[in-house]
Order: C-alpha cells, then sequence, then structure tokens
C-alpha cells in the first residue's frame, strides 16, 4: 500500500464528530498543547511543542512477551558482547582514551551501549550498571580543551569524523535522565560550543556523518531543552545546512537501507525550529518515495538489502537489522513530533512483524538481512540477488558489524516509547503491550498503571490504575489504523463513543485506585494486494501479518568460519559457546494461496492455541495463533540462481497441483517465510509460471588477478546471456576495488584447445557503481609456459550492451587470458565470456 497520509496539520485537540457524547471522554486527533507538562522536560520556546513527551528510561517496566524478550537480549547477545566483539576491549580503545587515540574508535561501542545501557537500567541490574558507567566515564573524560571529545577520527583531508559522536551523545542523554550528572550538560554544551567554530565546509564531511546529521540535530534540541542556550538554536540551523538534502521532490540524497530508515525524520525534526509544515510533510514524502519505490512489501520496511536498487523490489529482497531498529526508532521520535498515530502504528508493524525473526529466538545470533519472502538462511554468497556479497543471510553472533551491535536498542527503546507522558499533564497508552508505567499526573500524584495483554495477539487491553488517593488527569488511547470496531470501557461500563482508527479516545476523569480501563480492539482477517509486485497478498489479523509456517532444518556451523569479511572478535571468545546457525526448509514453501475473489478474508480460518508458558511467542512452535488457508504448491516456482526463492511472477498464477490446507504463523514468528503469496487462478487470466533460468557451471576452469568478495568467476562462464552492460539481475564477475590497474581473468581447459574466436560481453555500471569499460583489452595464450599475444589480434576498445567479438587463426594452448586495462579511477567487470 502506498502512504498517502501528507497534509496533515497537528495542532491542538480536535474533537471528532462535534461535541463530545458524555463529559470528560471525545475522541481527538491529539493533546491539546496549549499548556506546558509540569514534571517531565519538553521542547522549550520557541520549539514547536511536542505532542507527546518521553518518560525517563525504567519509569515503564516491561512485562509478559516484552519482559521475556529483554531477558533474553540482556542473557544473550547483548548482554555478553562485551566478551565477544573486539570493539569492545577496554585496553587501548579510544572510547577511554582521554587524548581520542587507540583502537576500535568508531561506531560500534555506542551503538551497543545504546541498548544496553537501558536494558541496565531497565533491570536495574548492578553489574550492567557498573559496565554501563566505564564507557559513560570515558566519554566525558576524554573531553579535550577545544571540547571535542570521544576518538579522535579523522579523514584524510583533515576533518573530524563526528559520526560515532551521534551515537554517544544518545547514550549520554539516557545516562542523564537516569543519573541527573551535571556533567552530561557540561560536556554536551562545551562539544556544541566547538562546533560552532568550525566552518561549515569542514563539518559533516564525508558519507556517512553528512546523512546522519538529524542523530546530532536531535541531541541540540535535547540540551536546548534543558539548558535553554540560545547558541542551540544557531549550531542547529548550521548542522541543518551542512546534512544532506532530505527535503528533495520525489528523490532521496541516498539509498542507503539504514539511511533510509535512520535520516527521513531529519526535516521533521528541524519543523521543531521552523514550525514550517513543508519541513514536516518532508519526512511523510520520504517515507513514502521509499515504499513506493521498494516497500510494496509486508512487514513495514522495504527491499534494500544492502542499497536499494531499480529492479530489485522483490519481497525477495531484504533489509539490514540495524534498519529495523533504526525505522522503529524514527517512528517513535514521528510520533512526538507530529502526534500522528500513523507512526506508531508502522512501529508496531516493524516490531512484531519484521525484527523478531532477524534473530534466534534465544538472542544468541543474528542475522544482517532478513526479507519477507526468506527460504534460505545460510553463510552462502547471494549476491548479486541480494546487494551483499558473503554470508549474510547465516544467524552468526561473531558476525554483522554494525547490527550485532545496533541490534541492541531496538527492543529497549519499543518499551521506553509504550507510555508517554502529554502536554496537559496526561499520559497516553501510544503502543500496546504488556508493562506498567510509573508517572507524575494531574498536580503531582505518583501513580501506576498496569497493561495487561497479549496484544499483538489478543485484541483486549486492560489497563488497572493505582494511586494512594484519587486524582485527576487526562488518558489518551491511541486506536490503530487496523482497527474498524474499537470499544473502550471504564470498570466494566462501555463508553458510549465511536473510536475512530487513528486516533485517540481521551478521557479526564477524577480516577480512583483499582479502577480500570478496557480497550478492545477486535481482530479481523485482512488481505492486502501488492499490485505492483506481480499482484501478490500478504494476510493479516489485526497488527500481525502472517507467513507460511515453514519446517526448519537447523545446521550449527562454526562463528569464526562464516563470518563476514570485516568481522573480529576476542581471542578468547568461543565458537563453540557462541555457534551461527543456518535455516533450510524442510517442508514445501512454494504455495500460492487459493482465495474468494469476491470476499478473500473468508479464505481463512483462525485456530487460536495456548499462551506459550515461557510467554515468548515469536517461534513457529510458540505462536499462540495460526490461520489455515487453502493453497496449491507451484513447482515451478524454485530457488534461482542466485540460491534465493525466485521472484514473484504474475497472479493469478496456474497451477496443475491440489488444493491443500496449508498453515500461517505469524511473520515475526518465521525465521523462513514466504510472507506475499501469489495467488493461484484457473480462468483465462491465470498466468503459467517460467522455472527460472540456473547458471551452468563455468565448462573451464576459472581464475582471475583478483575478484570482488561479492562476485564470482564463475558468472565467466554461466551461460545466462545479458540484456545490457548493467545487466544486474544475473551474476557478474568484477576485479573491485581495483581501479585503474591491469587486470587478467583466464580459463584453463582440461587439455589443449584449439580456439579460433572469443566473445565477450564487459559489465559497467554508470550511474549506480564505479564500473567502467576498460580503456583496452587484449588477449593473451600461454605457450610452453609463458603468455604471448593471441597472432592476429591487438589491444581493442569495448563496447556496451553487446558481445565484443574478436576472430583470428587458430591457436592451440592450455589456457587463454583476457587482458584489461582499466580506466583510471574505474574498475571493471565481465559478464559472460565465450570461446569457439
Amino acid at each position: 500500500m502506498i502512504i498517502k497520509r501528507f497534509l496533515i496539520c497537528w495542532v491542538g485537540s480536535t474533537v471528532m464528530g462535534g461535541a463530545a457524547l458524555q463529559a470528560g471522554v471525545e475522541v481527538v486527533t491529539g493533546p491539546d498543547i496549549s499548556p506546558t507538562n509540569s514534571f517531565y522536560v519538553g521542547n522549550r520556546a520557541p520549539l514547536e511543542p511536542g505532542r507527546f513527551i518521553p518518560l525517563p528510561i525504567g519509569a515503564v517496566q516491561p512485562k509478559g512477551w516484552l519482559l521475556a524478550v529483554l531477558e533474553r537480549q540482556r542473557d544473550g547477545l547483548c548482554g555478553s558482547l562485551g566478551e565477544i566483539s573486539a570493539w569492545l576491549e577496554k585496553d587501548g580503545n579510544a572510547w577511554l582514551s582521554r587524548d581520542g587515540k587507540g583502537k576500535y574508535g568508531w561506531e560500534e561501542v555506542p551503538y551497543w551501549l545504546r541498548g544496553y545501557i537501558q536494558l541496565a537500567y531497565i533491570f536495574n541490574d548492578p553489574k550492567m550498571i557498573a559496565e554501563s558507567q566505564v564507557w559513560i566515564n570515558g566519554a566525558i573524560n576524554s573531553q579535550r580543551p577545544n571540547g571535542d571529545f570521544g576518538p579522535d577520527q579523522k579523514f584524510d583531508d583533515g576533518s573530524r569524523d563526528f559520526w560515532a559522536n551521534m551515537l554517544m551523545l544518545f547514550c549520554l542523554e539516557t545516562y542523564y535522565e537516569h543519573s541527573h550528572d551535571a556533567r552530561v550538560l557540561e560536556v554536551m554544551t562545551k562539544y556544541f560550543k566547538y562546533h560552532l567554530t568550525i566552518p561549515d565546509h569542514q563539518l559533516l564531511t564525508h558519507y556517512w556523518q553528512k546523512m546522519r546529521g538529524g542523530d546530532e540535530l536531535y541531541s541540540i534540541y535535547w540540551l536546548y531543552n534543558r539548558t535553554g542556550d540560545p547558541d542551540l538554536l544557531k549550531l542547529a540551523g548550521k548542522i541543518h545546512g551542512v546534512t544532506a538534502d532530505w527535503e528533495k521532490p520525489g528523490d532521496l540524497p541516498d539509498w542507503h537501507n539504514v539511511n533510509n530508515a535512520e535520516c527521513f525524520r531529519e526535516p521533521a525534526t528541524y519543523y521543531l525550529q521552523t514550525h514550517k509544515q513543508s519541513d514536516l510533510q518532508a519526512s511523510y514524502a520520504d517515507f513514502t518515495e521509499v515504499r513506493k519505490r521498494y516497500g510494496q512489501v509486508p512487514g513495514g520496511m522495504f527491499g534494500g538489502d544492502e542499497v536499494c536498487r531499480p529492479g530489485y523490489s522483490d519481497p525477495r529482497q531484504a533489509v539490514e537489522t540495524c534498519g529495523m531498529v533504526e525505522q522503529m526508532l524514527s517512528d517513535e521520535l514521528l510520533m512526538q513530533i507530529s502526534g500522528d498515530p500513523f507512526w506508531a502504528d508502522n512501529c508496531e508493524n516493524v516490531a512484531f512483524n519484521t525484527y523478531p525473526a532477524a534473530l534466534t529466538s534465544d538472542m544468541r545470533a543474528l542475522r544482517y538481512l532478513t526479507a519477507p519472502n526468506l527460504v534460505v538462511s545460510d553463510a552462502k554468497n547471494h549476491a548479486p540477488g541480494i546487494n551483499n556479497g558473503g554470508p549474510f543471510l547465516l544467524m552468526n553472533p561473531f558476525s554483522s558489524r554494525c547490527c550485532q551491535h545496533n541490534h541492541s536498542m531496538g527492543w529497549p527503546y519499543f518499551d521506553k516509547h509504550l507510555w508517554l507522558a502529554t502536554p496537559d499533564n496526561g499520559l497516553c497508552a501510544a503502543v500496546y503491550c504488556a508493562s506498567e508505567v510509573t508517572a507524575h499526573v494531574g498536580t503531582g500524584a505518583t501513580i501506576r498503571i498496569a497493561e495487561a495483554t497479549h496484544y499483538p495477539f489478543a485484541g483486549t487491553i486492560d489497563l488497572t490504575l493505582q494511586a494512594d488517593k484519587p486524582v485527576t488527569f487526562p488518558l489518551y488511547l491511541r486506536i490503530p489504523g487496523w482497527s474498524k470496531s474499537a470499544t473502550v470501557s471504564v470498570n466494566g461500563k462501555k463508553l458510549f463513543i465511536r473510536p475512530e482508527a487513528r486516533n485517540y479516545v481521551r478521557i479526564e476523569r477524577e480516577w480512583k485506585n483499582n479502577d480500570v480501563v478496557t480497550l478492545a480492539l477486535p481482530m479481523e482477517i485482512s488481505v492486502q494486494r501488492w499490485v505492483a509486485n506481480h499482484d501478490s497478498v500478504s494476510v493479516n489479523y489485526g497488527p500481525l501479518t502472517f507467513s507460511l509456517k515453514i519446517g526448519e532444518r537447523v545446521e550449527r556451523v562454526d562463528s569464526s568460519k562464516t563470518a563476514i569479511g570485516d568481522s573480529i572478535w576476542q581471542a578468547s571468545a568461543d565458537p563453540v559457546r557462541w555457534p551461527a546457525f543456518g535455516f533450510y526448509p524442510a517442508t514445501p514453501w512454494n504455495y500460492g494461496l487459493v482465495l474468494d475473489d469476491a470476499h478473500p478474508e473468508n479464505s481463512f480460518t483462525v485456530k487460536k492455541l495456548p499462551w506459550p508458558k515461557d510467554d515468548y511467542p515469536f517461534t513457529p512452535e510458540s505462536a499462540p495463533i495460526q490461520i489455515i488457508a487453502k493453497g496449491k504448491q507451484i513447482p515451478e516456482w524454485t530457488l534461482d540462481k542466485y540460491g534465493l526463492c525466485a521472484v514473484l511472477q504474475p497472479s493469478p498464477a496456474r497451477s496443475q497441483q491440489p488444493e491443500e490446507p496449508v498453515t500461517l504463523i505469524p511473520m515475526g514468528a518465521a525465521r523462513l517465510r514466504i510472507s506475499a503469496f501469489p495467488t493461484i487462478g484457473t480462468g483465462a487470466d491465470a498466468h503459467p509460471w517460467v522455472t527460472p533460468a540456473i547458471p551452468k557451471k563455468p565448462p573451464y576452469q576459472t581464475s582471475a588477478s583478483h575478484v570482488f568478495a561479492g562476485d564470482t568467476v564463475e558468472a565467466l562462464g554461466d551461460a545466462l546471456v545479458p540484456t545490457a552492460s548493467n545487466d544486474q539481475s544475473i551474476p557478474r564477475f568484477t576485479w573491485w576495488d581495483h581501479r585503474g590497474t591491469t587486470e587478467w581473468v583466464q580459463y584453463d581447459f582440461p587439455q589443449p584447445k584449439e580456439i579460433s574466436a572469443v566473445e565477450v560481453y564487459w559489465f559497467d555500471d554508470t550511474g549506480t557503481g564505479q564500473c567502467r569499460l576498460p580503456k583496452s583489452w587484449r588477449l593473451l595464450y600461454q605457450d610452453g609456459g609463458e603468455w604471448k599475444p593471441v597472432p592476429g589480434t591487438a589491444a581493442a576498445a569495448a563496447t556496451a550492451d553487446q558481445f565484443n567479438s574478436i576472430s583470428f587463426p587458430p591457436v592451440k594452448t592450455p589456457a587463454l587470458r583476457i587482458e584489461a586495462a582499466l580506466q583510471p579511477g574505474f574498475s571493471g567487470g565481465i559478464l559472460e565470456w565465450r570461446v569457439k
């Protein structure tokens, strides 16, 4: 579905449908922003008032399945990463150095600490708090006379890399909200004054920090709200000016999946200072543009792999685990800025349907990439089917360097934003999950609300208030966008209102101890049709999307032998204790759904199962809901040439297989999954499914002077004919990242072979990459152990989008080479090489 929610102005408290139907109860688009919350720090003038205000870490205590998740995170990879990751070794670590010198001084420490420190405070764990304090003190004590702090990372041009500091600022903010340590405000004030002295052309240079300047903008406003220093607003304008332009009409400045999930919120953050609706709406537009092109899939995310690519928008395209948690945080922050329940809806979508499947159920291993349609999760190189070359689908605790550390923040921030304060001294149940919140409300009373629910697996939410004496304050209940018939009761008496989707029910009254508010959100089956992805469909039940239940064959492998190339782990890290896991299908996965065309929602039966005893519902065995559907196998739908489930083809698809019942489980519980299904048809409009072409094994032994880890020499002779020099739908060979050099590829024949012609299809990704046609190329043959130019040939120019042919008098040789002189500053590659 393409989001069209653009021109939204969230000003004041608007009563839906006229006057409230009963005193103190109304349906509103958001809280009244004219008051100022008396107990929690909101936006200071002249900033735009926040519609909601976050509570301090620890104010919201997880219960139910979220508690089980956070306990597993504490006891799993996140809680133990200090014993695994080399970047978290303390000896010589630049984050613990007073002068900023040392090793491991980039994003990994603050990525991990951003979630770890919240876990420490949520559980009030002395050991974790002490560990967090080591890194917090290290950052604070590293401040230098000029105001800079942290690792002194510089680029070759001498400009400073501030990206990792942006992350550490989030950690310092969490620490301050818990401790009120004045050193944090002092460090941040000096640091930002230092930034004011840096010339614009030297500030936020180079890729990552230029894209992600919005993270610093957030921290500037956080500090301004606590100190009121007007220079901070000057710096905010400066930072916005040197950050990449995230307000391009109909386009984005970058298509890296994590940047898309994280940086799109920058214009909305700057809106707090400018008050311009165009800034706020730019973030909506960015969100929409990404999903219009690459997000016509279930799960709240999009098909980015590493970088979104034209032509790669099938639901088998994946997104980084980093991208998932950054999207959740963006949604949570945009909820505060705009008040729009849309962002909470999307946060739930990602949290319930996409993020849980990125880790093993014990949270001791994770994978870099997860897709809505993913039927193999292994250590093989699936590039260029995905935009990453290497073992990016394997669940490995030693691997996925950024995600390995950054995943830690996903669930702690989710817990923090379940409940939000409101400007009128009330509380909002913003995202639903079993929890208990303690907060100041009304005229200063401290109350607790216990939220009892199995949401999103059940639609009943009971809120029980605990107060020492009667207290008056407004309570806001978000009504999700999927809800059609919500009802609200107080102490068993139904309120006579009509809660409308993507709005709030506001109840202001004198509350007494043990008052109970019940929000009923009846769940129904709905079918989402993805027109842009071959009319495929996904099946929803309330906030949950469902996937085919695929039997799993789990293979335990050595983490140290299957990690991505840039992974580093401590010498004492034990791969036996921390193994990696591959997941393979043990049952058929290639089903299309048989639907009632007129009423597709009637094609399913919901099956309720017991709630899991361990409170963890995100496994195929423990999921408390199943949906029974009808389907047919599509035998021609197989793994493709990359070892991935082949891309979808037009629906309805024709199948001669028998109809059979198929079981669907919540998408978040399915580590192997088909979540975007083809449909089955029998009429004239049914399409035959074409078996995907599979690359053949090269007929000769292949080798090269160099090959990029994400490519393969076997592409030279796999018999897949390119459609153009920039054909990225087939395997390729490149010499990346060698530039401007002379390189070679070679065929070795099992016995001397007579050759009289060759055909070469050169790779050139102008517009999307750094490979170009070579400046020239020539043929060499092996003769008596020496390489000689093939008689009758000379160095030739290369032509794009066709086979380049050379014929010559026959030569008999045991081996043949192509030698290519690459263009200065560019690499090159080959899609296919034939010999005759």
